[in-house]
C-alpha cells in the first residue's frame, strides 16, 4: 500500500488508543463522546482508502504466508 493509506490506518489506531485510555481514565464524557464519533468516521474513510489503493502485487493463495513463504509448490497426494 501506499503510505497515504498506511496514514490513515496509524491515524485511526492512534486516535482510537487514545479513546481508550480516556474512558478508562474516566475523562468527561462529551471529549470522550466526540473522539468516538470522530473515531468511527475515520474508520469508514480508512477503510474506503485502503481498498481503493492502488496496490499491484504478483503473490497469490500458492504463496501461503509473508512470515513463512513456501513458494509455488506442487502438492502430492
Amino acid at each position: 500500500m501506499k503510505n497515504a493509506a498506511m496514514f490513515w490506518v496509524g491515524a485511526t489506531t492512534l486516535v482510537l488508543v487514545t479513546v481508550t485510555i480516556m474512558a478508562a481514565m474516566n475523562f468527561p464524557f462529551n471529549w470522550v463522546f466526540y473522539l468516538t464519533v470522530i473515531g468511527q468516521i475515520m474508520i469508514v474513510f480508512m477503510v474506503y482508502r485502503v481498498l481503493t489503493d492502488n496496490y499491484k502485487t504478483e503473490k497469490t493463495f500458492a504463496d501461503f504466508y509473508e512470515d513463512h513463504p513456501i513458494g509455488k509448490q506442487e502438492h502430492y497426494r
